[in-house]
């Protein structure tokens, strides 16, 4: 059975590929167990809610609490409305068959899922566990489909306030593989199964064993090519079977996170942070805070609110659709220089098959300046081999401070920035794997942010801000925007800035001073207004079409941005602060939950599209009713910004399709015979032919 999916649900596939987090104790030690995370998950309140299921659900609520009082003095001890916590201490198996009555969704992959409708039909009985042989069916050529059984979260305060539960499935690997097994096929084959279910589910949720999981981090966030859902890997350093484990905390962490945001990056979720995927390395094998990324803060810190560092997290600006790419190059390899390391070892390293060479020098990037060695290292260079260079160090970035330095940049090796080892080396198997790529390309990219793996050079960020905003400047910065509003919501010419100077100005009027005087605040509450008014100017410049609005609101922002990186917390207080969940070109309208991007589609404002998604702005979202921008250019008639929009990877996905509502928009069009609406219904996506 397959449910439609509510406004007030997201999708989470959770793909198990392995490692600690499902093993059990054995003779030999700790062994993975098949379907053990599963038929655990199901048994847990705080994973699946079976009372969710139900419109009376009143989990974890006031209301909930009262009524199961209420029973349980009349004597009818129901479980309605029992509390989260009670329900998740004290888990009641379910019936062996309630596998049969949960609702499944349709998931993808690149193997076999379950047992095939031939061997069922086969089978002398038919009864089977449907969790762990569901029937699957080969669709294409190395696709699969099966109807995996879903489970379901007690409901949990998202973003806008608004009350929400998250349905997730569980793919599960056959054989489970310990993470010192995975190789370049298994990263492809994730990336592969991500591309498959990718219209299905919101986001994904990989486990992992922590050992390479910062290689398939790193490796992932090149393969996912215009990434434009979250993406999460976790695993636990203590087993979910063992009492005192911290599978629970990371898993679920993990899901309330990849369901309740949009952080269109690929990410690593530990010990309640959440890093950007290619920035971290294993540092502990005994600690729970088994990850660090020395170099780049968390994106995400859980604590008793989940607060997301949204200035750092990567927002798409090109108008391409997702895409997994399939390849990368074997024939890469990692060189640690050590004191000693002879020129006949560099060389043997060196030779054919390798293609390219991550060099971990010593300090800033620095190398033994033996003549013999520098050859060797040139030669390579010269031959097409590609070397990039970080440092031995967790901490820090390579330079050409120092003379031992430069010489490395002089024969050909790359900087290679505050890159991670685990991130320059999966960096370079996907560069060397793209066939239209030249050596020299190849060479530049490496030093290229491509996924904020690496730190930008100086010289190519803003300018710094010497001195804080005072109150005079942001009075007329909210002066500034004030003007802005005005001239978007009538047809007068803009109102004059009020300049507001320290020094006497006896030629100023009375009625100006008067103006001013009641602007007698602190530069945090200036500050605070002035952010309250970008996201109401914002979408009203997307709804009018107004490019020089939205303009002037992103100016707003990058210069806050800039502002704050210069002038550190401890200096400055209060910083300028306009951050929005999602910069302000994903800021949302509380009442309805729509993004600047929805009231540019409603409105068909193609130009305002345009610089929206140039500015970041995320086609996924959906509003408080679940449709996307797309659905409502659609339904409006506007092809120009279904053509965008669907050029940048939008597809119509929840109550746009599962509510019916555009199917029945299509068949409203055709029984009208408007072949104009039906020919921007298909170009949106739907199905015009039932």
């Amino acid at each position: 059975m397959d449910l439609a999916q509510g406004s007030d649900e997201s999708r989470v596939l959770i793909l198990n590929t392995g490692g600690t987090i499902n093993m059990i104790l054995g003779h030999q030690g700790y062994v993975p167990e098949p379907y053990f995370l599963t038929e655990t998950l199901r048994t847990q309140n705080r994973f699946h809610d079976p009372l969710e299921e139900s419109l009376f659900s009143h989990s974890a609520s006031v209301e909930g609490y009262r009524e199961w009082t209420r029973n349980t003095n009349s004597g009818a001890a129901t479980p309605i409305g029992k509390s989260a916590q009670s329900r998740a201490a004290s888990p009641t198996p379910p019936p062996q068959d309630q596998h049969h009555h949960l609702p499944t969704l349709p998931v993808r992959s690149s193997r076999p899922i379950g047992i095939s409708h031939v061997a069922a039909q086969l089978s002398q009985s038919c009864n089977h566990n449907a969790a762990k042989h569901p029937l699957c069916t080969k669709i294409a050529d190395d696709v699969y489909e099966a109807h995996l059984p879903s489970l379901i979260t007690p409901r949990s305060t998202a973003p806008g306030g608004i009350r929400k539960r998250i349905r997730y499935a569980v793919l599960e690997w056959d054989p489970l593989l310990d993470s010192s097994n995975l190789e370049i096929t298994d990263w492809i084959r994730i990336a592969t199964e991500i591309e498959l279910n990718y219209s299905t589910f919101d986001a994904f949720v990989i486990l992992h064993g922590t050992d390479t999981m910062s290689y398939t981090s790193s490796a992932l966030s090149f393969l996912l090519e215009d990434l434009g859902k979250t993406v999460i890997l976790t695993g636990a350093q203590i087993p979910l079977s063992q009492l005192r484990n911290d599978a629970v905390d990371n898993l679920l962490g993990a899901l309330v996170i990849a369901g309740h945001y949009i952080i269109p990056e690929c990410c690593l979720f530990f010990n309640h942070t959440l890093y950007r995927g290619n920035r971290v390395s294993k540092f502990s094998s005994y600690d729970l805070n088994a990850f660090s990324s020395p170099n780049f803060p968390p994106l995400v810190n859980v604590g008793i609110d989940i607060v997301v560092n949204w200035n750092d997290v990567i927002r798409q600006t090109s108008l391409r659709r997702f895409r997994a790419h399939k390849q990368m190059s074997p024939h890469v390899a990692t060189l640690r220089l050590f004191p000693g390391i002879t020129t006949a070892t560099v060389r043997a390293f060196l030779s054919p098959p390798t293609r390219g060479v991550v060099l971990e020098t010593f300090g800033a990037g620095n190398a033994p300046q033996r003549p013999d060695l520098i050859s060797a290292l040139k030669e390579a260079c010269d031959r097409g081999v590609v070397i990039v260079s970080i440092s031995q160090c967790a901490k820090g970035s390579v330079s050409d401070a120092y003379e031992t330095g430069r010489s490395l940049l002089m024969v050909g090796i790359v900087p290679g920035g505050d890159m991670t080892p685990e991130c320059a080396l999966t960096k370079l198997s996907y560069l060397l794997s793209k066939p239209d790529f030249s050596v020299s390309e190849v060479r530049r990219l490496v030093g290229t942010p491509l996924r904020g793996e690496l730190t930008r050079p100086a010289s190519t960020l803003p300018p710094a801000v010497s001195e804080p905003k005072g109150i005079d400047q942001n009075l007329e910065s909210i002066q500034d925007v004030l003007s802005q509003v005005v001239r978007l919501s009538s047809s007068q010419r803009p109102v004059p800035r009020v300049v507001i100077s320290h020094e006497a100005d006896e030629s100023r009027s009375e009625s100006i001073a008067e103006a001013a005087a009641p602007w007698s605040w602190t530069a945090a509450e200036a500050a605070s207004t002035e952010s309250a008014l970008f996201p109401f100017l914002m979408h009203l410049a997307a709804a009018r079409d107004d490019a020089e609005g939205i303009v002037f609101c992103l100016a707003a922002e990058r210069g806050a941005a800039a502002e704050n990186a210069a002038s550190p917390a401890a200096e400055y207080q209060p910083r300028r602060n306009i951050a929005i969940g999602g910069g302000l070109a994903n800021c949302i309208e509380p009442a309805s939950g729509r993004s600047p991007l929805h009231s540019a589609a409603i409105n068909g404002s193609v130009g305002a599209v345009s610089a929206l998604l140039e500015a970041g702005a995320l086609v996924h979202l959906r509003d408080a009713l679940g449709h996307t921008p797309l659905y409502y250019a659609a339904r409006q008639g506007h092809e120009g910004v279904v053509e965008i929009l669907v050029k940048a990877g939008a597809i119509l996905g929840g109550s746009d399709v599962e509510g019916g509502f555009a199917s029945l928009a299509v068949k409203k069009a055709s029984s009208a015979r408007d072949d104009n609406a039906t020919r921007i219904w298909k170009k949106a996506g739907a199905n015009v032919e039932g």
